[in-house]
């Protein structure tokens, strides 16, 4: 794709890497064929196609365009067109550099501003989030019904007793959830303990910082990289990895070495714990952790989320662990296909959440199985709340109690 954009954009950082991903564009559509909004709309600026073209033409205008925003603002960012793309276009780091432009010179509408600024303050901070949980559940008569629905149910964890071990890892416990989900990670300590690893929790780690790098706040996202960096590193140098056990965090962790590759003073340290992290399957399967079936269920229904499979390209080898644990995993139809949880997506484009969220549920339960499972909160959470069958996390059905 030829493009002309302004020397003034060309002289930055983000400027020039904007023009190489467009330029290694040949608009061909393939991407169009696995875009979920593509495919629900059926409108040419839904699909990644589209979208690239809005960009591109905002940015060697050099000046924001609403119409971008709008078609940028129903993009997953599920990344489905990055597997697809056979020219290697690296979309979602496009997608990134054009919210980030229009966020920083357009004003958005007064409640579009509110409900942005309120999950940005709240979700990234577990105690305001238990906070809002407890009265949304209060007040939800009187809520949306979107935003009713968006109030999730807090579950705690018992604490659990391990061994001592040599063998140690740092275990990312996230924000959201550390608030809602706290259950997957014990489930991962006791598996952990069984294989003679001990989990690390590091004080001072938090959101990795996903929520405001898709929202276009990049500073606020970079402070937050900045702070996991610094309890990360300090934390991890003895430990055998990083494990995350949400997609979603672990895709932004791995990337931390790109978003800081311009800090002098921390790129060398993100690009070590990016390098270091890792998400919990690929753990697992690395050390060849024994596992057990230890739940009834028998028949699972897979859903890999969209950070897992096209994110950090991962695939097969959750499958295998739950095959090796004696489950047996049913046919899923589409399964590179998002469920439109997406992070605030689900919130802010709700209607298109959940439409998508009703094809995916009708994909999963078409065989029946006894539980759905997936490796990402915001899947569980989103997938559980309008499930006819339970929704958990993968890790727990591998240990015991949970």
């Amino acid at each position: 794709m030829q493009t002309q954009l302004p020397q003034s954009l060309l002289a930055t950082v983000s400027g020039r890497r904007a023009d190489e991903i467009l330029r290694a564009c040949v608009h061909c559509g393939f991407c169009n064929a696995t875009c979920p909004t593509y495919l629900l709309t059926g409108d040419e600026l839904d699909g990644p196609r589209g979208r690239i073209y809005l960009i591109k033409e905002m940015l060697e205008a050099d000046a924001p365009s609403d119409v971008a925003r709008d078609h940028l603002d129903r993009c997953l960012t599920c990344r489905a067109c990055e597997t697809t793309c056979p020219s290697g276009v690296a979309y979602g780091e496009l997608a990134e550099i054009g919210r980030d432009y229009v966020e920083a010179r357009s004003t958005r509408g007064a409640w579009d501003q509110w409900m942005r600024a309120a999950l940005v303050w709240m979700l990234p901070t577990p105690w305001r989030l238990r906070l809002f949980a407890r009265l949304g559940r209060l007040v939800s008569f009187a809520l949306p019904d979107y935003l009713a629905r968006a109030v999730p149910r807090l579950r705690g964890a018992k604490p659990l007793t391990v061994q001592h071990h040599a063998r140690r890892v740092v275990v990312l416990d996230g924000c959201v959830q550390r608030a809602a989900t706290p259950q997957v990670n014990r489930a991962l300590a006791s598996v952990l303990d069984a294989a003679g690893v001990a989990v690390v929790h590091v004080p001072g780690e938090g959101c990795c910082g996903s929520l405001a790098l898709h929202l276009g706040q990049h500073e606020r996202a970079l402070d937050a990289i900045r702070a996991n960096v610094d309890a990360l590193y300090a934390a991890a140098a003895d430990t055998e990895a990083i494990v995350s056990t949400a997609s979603g965090c672990g895709v932004t962790v791995k990337d931390y070495g790109r978003l800081l590759a311009n800090d002098p003073r921390y790129a060398e340290r993100a690009r070590w714990v990016a390098e270091h992290a890792c998400d919990v399957s690929q753990y697992l399967t690395r050390i060849n952790a024994p596992l057990t079936r230890r739940d009834a269920a028998m028949r699972v229904a897979w859903h890999p989320p969209c950070t897992l499979q096209h994110g950090q390209k991962i695939t097969g080898t959750v499958e295998a662990l739950l095959g090796r644990a004696g489950y047996e995993l049913v046919n899923v139809a589409d399964a590179h296909l998002c469920c439109g949880s997406a992070g605030t997506y689900s919130v802010l484009q709700h209607e298109l959440g959940d439409a998508l969220r009703t094809q995916k549920l009708v994909a999963l339960t078409a065989a029946n199985p006894d539980v759905i499972v997936t490796a990402n909160v915001g899947c569980q959470l989103h997938l559980g709340d309008a499930a006819a069958v339970p929704v958990r996390h993968w890790l727990e059905l591998l240990a015991p109690g949970e």
